[in-house]
């Protein structure tokens, strides 16, 4: 039951419904508002904040570490691979150029890959051929065996750095496209799960708990991992990462942000704290999942390898543990499409959603 006012303000019939305000949903939104100022968009969120996996990453402003590039292109060819890379590479772009770096904490420290063998390099100058004109530079990677006694590495082979990485706050960044947002007129409502949705030949409705439900001319379902709920013929695998971050560490040499092992595993400084996620490799199938839990064999996992590789012989104590839920596929391409006559959809972001984002937006915005 709902009133008149409610009905004719919260509730009232919008241009454009978009579920999920994680960063696809954002920055849609507010491509949308930019190329349609007149047009009437509402952004449903089930939580109370945006979840998933935009409050529960690990905040890495990156577009791909050497060996994640190598076996993207042996998986899907390089013209993909390219595509990709430029995606992730222009979106980080787009976001300085719309915050500035004091704002969401932005440091552009550069990205690090620990390698244990030499395979990789050997690939380097075919790789950075190919990504030279994404980057505008000749060098994207480069060894650097320097830095793993600078930073007090351990089980470090070699260490390629990639200069134009970093890291970023992801809670401020949501909250500066909230502001964003809110200027360009979009409303919200949190704490509301859709429950249903109808399409008819003239509108979209989606159906909310207590018997309320809001009508549309076109919704756009930005809800990664749990788009499954609606897109029940896509492939989209839920992928979920763990992490976990220390007590504040006295003179830590570590800065910047770090990959190892094709990315599985992903570590940065937070400060003077040190942030490490993933392992999900160890136990792919209980990771296939999109409950928000921690588990007892990869927090151990995780805590023995900040012990090994990334501060050894050092007596480090846990602050904090949590996990989000990244969307995964047999490729690493995003689902960004139409679904029906009413309907769209930009989802499986493959853990790269900081740098995508943007620029799916923009594609959505087009695509409408």
């Amino acid at each position: 039951m709902i009133s008149v006012w409610e009905l004719e303000t919260f509730y009232r019939k919008r241009d454009i419904v978009i579920i999920g305000a994680g960063f696809t949903g954002l920055w849609t939104a507010i491509s949308i508002k930019e190329k349609y100022p007149k047009k009437s968009v509402l952004i449903i969120e089930r939580s109370s904040v945006p979840l998933g996996a935009s409050t529960r990453n690990a905040g890495f402003a990156c577009f791909g570490s050497l060996t994640e590039v190598i076996a993207d292109s042996e998986k899907m060819g390089w013209e993909k691979t390219q595509e990709l890379v430029k995606m992730r590479y222009e979106g980080l772009q787009k976001i300085q150029t719309y915050f500035k770096n004091s704002e969401i904490d932005f440091e552009l420290n550069g990205g690090f890959e620990i390698l244990t063998n030499d395979d990789p390099l050997r690939r380097v100058d075919e790789v950075n051929g190919k990504l030279k004109s994404i980057t505008g530079t000749a060098n994207t990677y480069f060894l650097n065996q320097n830095k793993i006694k600078e930073f007090g590495l351990g089980k470090s082979e070699y260490l390629i750095e990639n200069p134009s990485e970093g890291s970023l706050h992801s809670g401020k960044l949501l909250q500066k496209l909230l502001e964003k947002c809110h200027q360009l007129k979009v409303e919200f409502l949190f704490g509301t799960e859709v429950e249903n949705i109808f399409e008819s030949a003239k509108e979209v409705e989606a159906q909310l708990s207590g018997n309320i439900s809001i009508k549309s001319n076109q919704l756009i379902h930005c809800t990664n991992a749990f788009a499954s709920k609606f897109l029940d013929k896509e492939e989209i695998i839920p992928a979920r990462g763990q992490i976990i971050v220390t007590e504040p560490i006295e003179n830590l040499r570590l800065k910047g942000t770090f990959h190892y092992d094709e990315g599985f595993y992903y570590f940065r400084n937070l400060g003077n704290r040190i942030l490490l996620g993933g392992g999900r490799n160890q136990d792919f199938k209980t990771e296939e999942t999109t409950t928000f839990e921690t588990t007892e064999f990869l927090q151990n996992h995780l805590e023995h390898f900040l012990k090994e590789v990334i501060v050894p012989n050092q007596d480090i104590k846990i602050s904090m543990r949590w996990s989000g839920i990244m969307a995964m596929g047999s490729e690493k391409t995003p689902i960004v499409k139409q679904v029906s006559e009413r309907q769209f959809c930009a989802v499986r972001l493959s853990g790269m959603g900081v740098a995508m984002a943007p620029k799916i937006g923009e594609i959505i915005a087009e695509v409408i």
